[in-house]
């Protein structure tokens, strides 16, 4: 069976040139883990991952991730950071921001709430 993304060429920016508002999906699976894209222009819930890491690199724009100890980190376009497994975050931006995601392909995600 064949993963989302196997034996395909994407072009990124191309997937989202258009996309304004919030969006989030998976792009390519890789093992047990899901490359996904993401489109944020304000603030997505505050949630955890229990089992499972989340990595994010930024494409363009500039990504607040808010942590749940009251520290925010700023990511601008080439920059990595990852969220460890039951850590609650957030993330957030001021203007349309472009980031990757990179997580298990099934994860749980707790929070406050499940929409933007």
């Amino acid at each position: 069976m064949q993963k989302k993304g196997q034996l395909e060429v994407f072009n990124l920016n191309e997937l989202v040139k258009d996309q304004k508002d919030y969006t989030n999906f998976i792009v390519s699976e890789v093992n047990d883990h899901a490359l996904r894209i993401a489109v944020i222009d304000g603030e997505f819930h505050w949630h955890k991952h229990e089992d499972c890491d989340e990595l994010f690199f930024v494409l363009k724009g500039e990504l607040f991730i808010d942590l749940e100890n009251d520290e925010t980190v700023s990511l601008k376009p080439g920059e990595i950071f990852t969220v460890p497994s039951n850590t609650m975050h957030r993330t957030r931006s001021n203007e349309r921001t472009v980031n990757l995601c990179f997580e298990k392909a099934s994860n749980d995600i707790k929070g406050s709430n499940n929409q933007m």
